[in-house]
């Protein structure tokens, strides 16, 4: 590849703060600068940031390799098998360091160039060139060349915390002027290598509220029959993508339009407006929180599309499928639904409706807060629900239920033991005093 000049635009001519960067981020951005490696905050969190949006994840990518990463920070898991991740950790947050990476046009059966791994670790090794769909990108590489292996140009935008500019390889801050998804390099090439990218760009252009370039309209009208060939449990992740988004109508909608959603969920091909009207509200929910709440539990995203197509309520079609042993198999296109987001499903389904039933029975009602899905069935009222005050209450309870009980200092809670002793077993005596006899 022919060596490209960056467009590199100081401090001064750009709207990014080192304020609006995650702390812990810039703490790994500070570390891996500090033993002499190229750090650069890249991908969708540099774009977010130059359009004065939150980005949900800061990504990293360096020149250190991932056993270099791991080195320097105990917090550190490596992961993938196809590429190398290096997951950092801190507490529930994850931040996600790659090494910069090429794409090659063949495999290479050694470890990537310049890798360092322990002797006991497997290599890597690249891809099988008999599926296109899936390119040999394992070989580390420059920062140029991990640029313009990414999908779009205003995802491959570079933060340097070195100098503080923004790096651009692709063209990416003349889209984000423009408002335009572009592919990077031949979009009729690039979706065959990863159908994915297809419905990626569909969702990302509803999400900031841009147009897609005209090559990539006619690439995916050429292409999306490949769609089907993608792995099922990939798009399933992309389906909780869009659902956590808080963008989930304009994103499904976007879907239909280019044709791509009838070939994944055939069922939302023409979906009644109770799909629409679930989505939207999803959305406002998600939108109330700078991030995706934890309490957004996969059992309730999926919901948000089957309960309104009453999708729970149809038997999977003959011939199609054996059902399982409990008889919940579920077809939703081509997507799996694991068992235990149904199940979850159907328990807070049953619980939801007891929560804004003003004559349940007090003893349903006691019972209610102690079931497994009682929080899920709470947050899908939140969200699908009508009734506020009935929730008011049923949040209480679930706040009292969280506190520990307290009492006066060194009086333990009434009807309570104190922990670690036992009770006494008493003697039972017979008469006169001796030990009696077993079974008497």
């Amino acid at each position: 590849m022919s060596v490209v000049e960056p467009v590199i635009v100081p401090r001064a001519d750009h709207p990014i703060s080192r304020r609006d960067i995650d702390s812990d981020a810039l703490r790994v951005l500070y570390r891996l600068r500090e033993h002499h490696h190229v750090a650069y905050l890249v991908g969708g969190s540099v774009r977010d940031l130059i359009l004065g949006r939150r980005p949900k994840d800061f990504d990293i990518g360096t020149s250190a390799h991932p056993y270099q990463i791991k080195r320097l920070f105990r917090n550190c898991w490596i992961i993938g098998r196809r590429f190398r991740l290096a997951h950092i950790k801190f507490g529930m947050k994850t931040i996600e360091v790659a090494t910069f990476r090429q794409n090659v046009p063949e495999p290479l059966p050694e470890l990537e160039r310049g890798a360092v791994a322990p002797p006991d670790e497997p290599q890597v090794v690249a891809s099988s060139p008999a599926n296109p769909m899936v390119h040999p990108d394992n070989t580390f590489g420059t920062p140029e060349e991990d640029a313009f292996r990414r999908d779009f140009t205003i995802n491959g935008l570079f933060y340097d915390i070195a100098t503080y500019s923004v790096i651009d390889y692709v063209g990416g801050l003349a889209d984000l002027e423009r408002r335009v998804i572009r592919a990077i390099g031949d979009p009729h090439v690039r979706f065959v290598e990863d159908p994915v990218r297809m419905l990626r760009a569909a969702v990302l252009a509803a999400r900031l509220g841009f147009d897609m370039d005209d090559l990539v309209l006619d690439a995916i009208a050429r292409h999306r029959g490949l769609i089907v060939k993608a792995s099922p449990a990939r798009l399933m992740e992309e389906y909780f993508k869009i659902l956590r988004s808080g963008y989930a109508e304009a994103s499904f909608r976007a879907l239909g339009r280019v044709r791509l959603l009838e070939l994944v969920t055939p069922e939302l091909r023409s979906p009644p407006d109770a799909v629409w009207d679930s989505l939207a509200r999803l959305d406002t929910y998600r939108q109330r929180f700078p991030g995706a709440p934890p309490e957004l539990t996969n059992a309730i995203l999926v919901g948000a599309l089957l309960v309104p197509l009453g999708a729970l309520n149809r038997r999977p079609a003959g011939g199609q499928a054996p059902p399982d042993p409990r008889g919940e198999r579920l077809s939703f296109g081509m997507l799996p639904v694991a068992k235990r987001d149904l199940e979850r499903l159907r328990q807070l389904l049953t619980i939801a409706p007891r929560l804004v039933d003003p004559d349940v029975p007090p003893r349903v009602a006691r019972s209610l807060p102690h079931r497994p899905a009682f929080a899920d069935a709470l947050v899908w009222e939140e969200v699908f629900g009508d009734t506020p005050e009935r929730l008011a209450h049923w949040a209480h309870v679930s706040r009292q239920r969280a506190q520990p009980t307290e009492g006066p200092p060194g009086e333990a809670a009434a009807g309570s033991r104190p922990a670690g002793r036992r009770r006494r077993r008493r003697r039972r005596r017979g008469r006169g005093g001796g030990p009696s006899t077993p079974g008497v």
